[in-house]
């Protein structure tokens, strides 16, 4: 999914947390950084003034601001050029320094955004680095409801109509809580994490069918909804009747575990044969707290087979 960020956007996101005042340029607010486009070049995102690899932000601390003074008026002229020319979705002035006016031009002249802010330059570059990077990272959309199950994330999946919703309602009944329905986004965070949140236009709202749409918030209270969770694992809802019959004698001791591709990542996944009489909410806390043991190192199944081992080993052999 293609996402991008805006000068203006960015602007409104971070103005109050770091003080920001837009002092010219303002004609550049729809400036635009689409996702990847950073990545074929050097710098990063937001960084110190750089006349040779311009970041897309770049703060203007002190020293800069010392080095621009120390040239002499045709390097400081095309100097101030270059950095505009390089088209960085703002100029950032660190600690309320006051701003050259030859810089104020430049800015006004070419639409680049120019900011200030009472903050210090190291605190500018990593809200504005995290930020940045969290807005621009890759991300998806997944059909099913995410929840937290037992403090981990747990996407229940399954085709339409298998009860996805009526589990997740169960389970909020049971103590969980639910982040999103029908369709959770999922963000890159880091090289091996997704953390998953939900739509606006869905929040604390979850479709039951032959009830219609609930208010968990409202129902249940703050406790039964949650922001945001990192996906750790995938409950799969499948019909008993579809499963194949191949490997069935190892399902029984493994159960049916296998893995599934999420932005490049395996994420466990855990399928769960649907059938009348079949109690998935219990079935779903138990395949939880058996990937909660796996992931801690203890493995029942394997236990099983190294005593089944140990018990043939004592046996006299006739």
């Amino acid at each position: 999914m293609p996402t991008h960020i805006t000068a203006r956007e960015l602007f409104d996101q971070l103005e109050h947390r770091l003080a920001l005042r837009w002092v010219a340029g303002q004609h550049g607010e729809q400036r635009v950084l689409e996702s990847g486009e950073h990545l074929a070049r050097r710098p990063a995102l937001a960084g110190y003034l750089n006349t040779i690899h311009a970041n897309k932000v770049q703060i203007v601390g002190s020293e800069e601001l010392n080095y621009l003074d120390d040239l002499d008026p045709r390097q400081r002229w095309e100097t101030l050029a270059r950095i505009v020319n390089d088209t960085p979705l703002a100029l950032v002035v660190a600690r309320n320094r006051d701003i050259p006016d030859d810089l104020r031009d430049a800015a006004n002249e070419s639409g680049t955004p120019l900011w200030i802010s009472d903050r210090r330059g190291h605190e500018l570059l990593t809200y504005f680095q995290y930020h940045m990077a969290r807005a621009l990272a890759r991300r998806i959309t997944l059909h099913g409801v995410f929840m937290e199950v037992h403090s981990i994330g747990v996407l229940l999946t399954g085709e339409s109509g298998l009860g996805k919703s009526e589990l997740a309602l169960e389970l909020i009944s049971r103590g969980h809580r639910l982040v999103a329905d029908d369709a959770p986004e999922f963000t890159q965070i880091a090289p091996d994490m997704l953390d998953g949140t939900c739509p606006e236009m869905l929040q604390d709202l979850l479709e039951v069918r032959g009830i219609g749409i609930l208010n968990i918030r409202e129902m249940y209270g703050d406790t039964a909804v949650k922001r945001n969770k990192y996906l750790r694992l995938i409950v799969h809802l499948q019909r008993q009747e579809t499963l194949s019959v191949e490997g069935r004698e190892m399902e029984r001791l493994y159960g049916d575990v296998g893995t599934r591709r999420v932005l490049d990542l395996d994420i466990p996944q855990i399928t769960l044969p649907v059938a009348a009489g079949r109690n998935l909410a219990v079935l779903a806390e138990a395949a939880v707290r058996a990937h909660v043991l796996k992931s801690r190192g203890f493995d029942a199944a394997q236990t099983f087979i190294d005593r089944q081992a140990h018990q043939m080993r004592r046996e006299p052999r006739t």
